[in-house]
């Protein structure tokens, strides 16, 4: 039998994508670990790989096809002996959607002979992969799988597959490897989500204007700020930090650094001292799942990119145990890796708080919108120079706003402006973030 590959769900989020480019054609030979497509998840492109040897049978997806259901066969493999007339028919591949063939067929003329009753919806593809199989005690697994495991010490059993009748594939092996041990914080909150908003009515413009189709990057950040704004009760707290002392110090870091290819960012700073800050008022660095709250240990501060097609979070996991030099270069790998489209799924889903710093466009104050299941994410401005009162007197220094956004369920006003107090002294005294 023909070997099914299926539409694998890249992420724990993913329930659909799109088919962005094959990578082999029908009649090629692969082996484990070949990349057969690139796939463009609700976050990134990334690649799909093989997980058996054999010949690429049949094509059944177009590349550039939208919607791709997580389970729906999108070609097969034919293993030795076989021949592309074993390969299933094209059954497999995602069929259009009847309701609107069926409206542009109504004014056709009717057919010479009586036309079949229409047979029932295709049941709908599963939006998670199908349960790891077993062969008695022996875990179902590629040969490339089975390697990283055993190099990264880690328990196949313990995996779940997302490869052809739940093989468990590389790209089980990577998510499990760097995976934080805080597996509800990637999963969705537990209360009972509000129904899907009505889809916008369509535009029609007279004004000249290009159409550009939206990735599912835009339309996932779409739903999911809309969902924070519509059920999370955000509040807003603001303090206004001055920056001088943490500058002084970030110039003569690089000083000392000067001699390696790292240069620390005054945003490297602001995630080590949010972290430092949320370990040290526990209370906000937490979840809310509707029945209960995720107390966390560290703090996985997710940071907010700008790349072409939105945004993306990459995590500096354990931020407030790792040094400044550590967060600022993990962070400049992680960054260039999101605008490349590269990061791994375990890299950009959970984090326990959010920072995002627009103050490089010179934006002086902005209220940043939770990004659930987190419930606090700060908003940094612009560092400017302000008339200030020091030492009872008036000066001049170098002040920027902040603003936490705070998941008013889990987190309460008084907490929320003892983690801003903190992370202001925190910001203002900052040889507190290097000793």
């Amino acid at each position: 039998m023909p070997i099914e590959l299926k539409m694998p769900a890249l992420s724990p989020t993913m329930e659909e994508g799109t088919l962005a480019k094959w990578l082999v054609k029908e009649g090629d030979a692969v082996k484990a670990g070949d990349l057969l497509a690139e796939i463009e998840t609700d976050k990134a492109t990334m690649e799909f790989e093989a997980v058996d040897e054999g010949t690429i049978g049949t094509l059944l997806v177009a590349e550039g096809t939208d919607g791709v259901k997580v389970g729906t066969v999108i070609a097969t493999i034919l293993e030795e002996g076989e021949e592309a007339g074993s390969a299933p028919a094209a059954k497999s591949a995602p069929a259009p959607a009847p309701e609107k063939k069926a409206e542009a067929a109504q004014p056709a003329a009717a057919p010479a002979t009586p036309a079949a009753p229409p047979a029932p919806a295709a049941p709908a593809a599963p939006a998670a992969p199908a349960p790891r199989a077993a062969d008695g005690d022996r875990v179902k697994a590629s040969p490339l799988a089975r390697r990283l495991a055993e190099a990264k010490g880690i328990d196949l059993a313990s995996l779940s597959g997302s490869g052809p009748n739940g093989r468990i594939v590389k790209a089980d092996v990577d998510g499990a490897s760097g995976a934080p041990a805080r597996p509800a914080a990637a999963a969705a909150p537990a209360s009972a989500p509000a129904a899907a908003p009505a889809p916008a009515a369509p535009v029609t413009s007279d004004i000249p204007h290009e159409a550009v189709k939206l990735s599912n990057m835009r339309k996932t950040i779409a739903r999911r700020l809309t969902e924070s704004k519509q059920q999370v009760p955000h509040i807003y707290l603001t303090v206004d930090i001055r920056l001088d002392a943490l500058l002084k110090l970030r110039s003569e870091l690089n000083a000392a650094l000067a001699g390696r290819d790292l240069k620390l960012s005054v945003n490297d700073l602001l995630i080590k001292a949010l972290a430092v800050a949320l370990v040290r008022v526990p209370e906000c660095n937490v979840s809310y799942t509707g029945d209960q709250l995720l107390k966390y240990h560290r703090a996985d501060i997710s940071v907010a990119v700008s790349i072409p097609n939105g945004l993306i979070t990459p995590i500096i996991t354990g931020a407030d145990a790792k040094s400044v030099s550590a967060v600022a270069a993990e962070m400049k790998e992680l960054a260039q890796r999101a605008k490349d489209g590269k990061l791994q799924p375990h890299e950009y889903q959970g984090g326990t708080a959010s920072l995002s710093n627009m103050g490089m466009f010179g934006i002086k104050q902005f209220d940043a919108v939770i990004n659930p299941p987190q419930a606090m994410i700060m908003a940094i401005g612009a560092g400017e120079t302000r008339p200030y009162v020091i030492d009872g007197a008036l000066g001049i220094a170098t002040v920027m706003s902040a603003t936490g956004s705070f998941d008013h369920r889990a987190i309460d006003g008084a907490d929320g402006a003892r983690l801003m107090k903190t992370f202001k002294e925190l910001v203002e005294n900052p040889l507190g973030l290097v000793a």
